[in-house]
């Protein structure tokens, strides 16, 4: 019996060894192969172009095939001072709005083209209008660098021939350059790893894209259109509502360290969820008409133009006198413009079919 129990004893053991053995193999094949994934993703890595402004100089950085590649320019160029720009326009015949692009800039493109913003080599072809941005170039999608270049790009272009883009800055833009990172792309961990610098410094106060951005509103009044990424409340606005103060304190934010009482002082103010980048109030059930009649008449407009929650087309609220524009690009699938044109409103699809909205 004793010679037996040995023997069943024994086969356990040997049992056990056999298993931690595979268990020991098998992790360390895990972790090869997650060794081996991050080569190759770093091996088909490739973003840029990061500009740092440096005294007398721009040092550019773009990543190729997971090689960092830096190349020394001077300051001359390309622009790195940026004038706050004008919040305020009037009698503007058409208006294209298009919002939270969030890192597609495929199908961004796709729908930019359908609906003819831009031509096959990605130029500017809307004539003199007015194309707004609502917000939330950042973060979610693999190709967040390729879009803010693109808006640079058009911007200069639009202004060239008698247009304009407006990019509003949303919560997402405003996350990122304040450093709270939970929704970027994997792809940009890596970028940063690459680039030996925190992710938050690549839009820094001494990069052009940083400087760019920081020059933007949170609020923009075209005629009888107030654009902004998420809306605004009657709260926010109950002890007086300016759109000057209130673009200059939320561009403010972004110069402030977060470790000064200002900085917490005006977080407080603008970024709770009754503010401009947060907000979602409209699209709550106990939102009324007589609500947003009285909020209209205080903000001195017709008709506000909103992001930040989305929908899966452009949506009409209360014959237009609120207008969803986040058609959910973010998922890469399907996404929507509107366009306002001498004063009526119209749903663009993503193929550019033109619906009338009443």
């Amino acid at each position: 019996m004793m010679k037996r129990l040995s023997f069943i004893g024994l086969f356990f053991i040997s049992l056990m060894l056999v298993s931690q053995t595979n268990s020991s193999l098998k992790t360390d094949s895990i972790n090869k192969s997650i060794r081996n994934n991050r080569i190759v993703d770093s091996l088909n890595h490739n973003d840029g172009p990061y500009m740092f402004i440096d005294k007398d100089k721009i040092i550019e950085k773009n990543i190729v095939n997971g090689t960092v590649e830096t190349k020394i320019l001077g300051l001359n160029t390309i622009n790195t001072e940026f004038e706050t720009e004008p919040f305020i326009y009037h009698n503007v015949s058409t208006i294209a709005v298009i919002s939270d692009f969030h890192g597609q800039y495929d199908l961004t493109v796709k729908i930019l083209k359908n609906n003819h913003i831009i031509d096959e080599k990605l130029n500017w072809v809307f004539g003199k209008g007015h194309l707004v941005i609502v917000g939330d170039i950042f973060d979610r999608g693999p190709k967040t660098t390729e879009l803010l270049w693109l808006v640079y790009n058009l911007e200069k272009q639009a202004e060239n021939n008698g247009g304009k883009v407006h990019f509003i800055l949303g919560n997402h833009e405003f996350m990122v350059m304040q450093n709270d990172l939970r929704y970027i792309n994997k792809k940009y961990w890596l970028t940063s790893k690459l680039l030996n610098t925190p992710y938050n410094e690549l839009y820094g106060k001494e990069t052009v894209l940083g400087r760019w951005l920081r020059s933007k509103n949170t609020i923009l009044n075209i005629d009888d259109n107030l654009f902004l990424h998420a809306g605004i409340s009657e709260v926010f606005i109950s002890n007086g509502f300016n759109l000057e103060e209130t673009n200059q304190k939320m561009r403010q934010s972004l110069f402030e360290d977060d470790s000064d009482p200002t900085w917490h002082t005006l977080y407080d103010k603008y970024y709770d969820n009754n503010g401009p980048v947060w907000y979602r109030g409209y699209f709550s059930a106990e939102f009324k008409k007589s609500d947003i009649n009285k909020l209209l008449r205080k903000l001195d407009v017709k008709h506000v133009i909103v992001g930040h929650t989305s929908q899966k087309q452009i949506e009409s609220l209360f014959h237009n006198k609120i207008l969803a524009v986040d058609s959910s690009i973010k998922n890469g699938i399907y996404g929507e413009m509107l366009f306002i044109e001498n004063g009526k409103y119209y749903r663009h699809t993503m193929d550019g079919e033109i619906i009338k909205l009443k």
